[in-house]
């Protein structure tokens, strides 16, 4: 089960449940493939629906290796996400909010 308060989120990928988390090294990873100035950038771009399909791939890539999953980004490309785009950008924007919200301040924890 995916844990709120440490920032996870759960992802259906291939029929498969990942539980995915935004680590240092995922950030890092994260910020180095959207080439985003700061990530403060990237949390606006999702906040005014200015994101990009490779966004939402980055995001989920870094938060599925945070999570210790180790495929690459052709494996995520190529898999089925269970509830499709509109999921996968939901468990996105969902990932990096909880990556930077204090646990119970209106964090959408489920």
């Amino acid at each position: 089960m995916a844990n709120p308060y440490a920032g996870e989120v759960a992802l259906v990928l291939g029929g498969r449940r990942h539980v995915l988390k935004l680590t240092l090294g995922a950030l890092a990873e994260l910020e180095a493939a959207l080439e985003a100035e700061t990530l403060v950038a990237l949390i606006e771009r999702f906040e005014g629906g200015r994101f990009a399909t490779r966004d939402v791939l980055a995001l989920l890539l870094a938060g599925l290796r945070g999570g210790g999953w180790s495929g690459t980004a052709e494996d995520l490309a190529g898999a089925e996400v269970g509830g499709g785009p509109v999921e996968a950008a939901r468990v996105a924007a969902l990932l990096l909010a909880r990556a930077f919200t204090v646990p119970g301040a209106g964090d959408g924890a489920v």
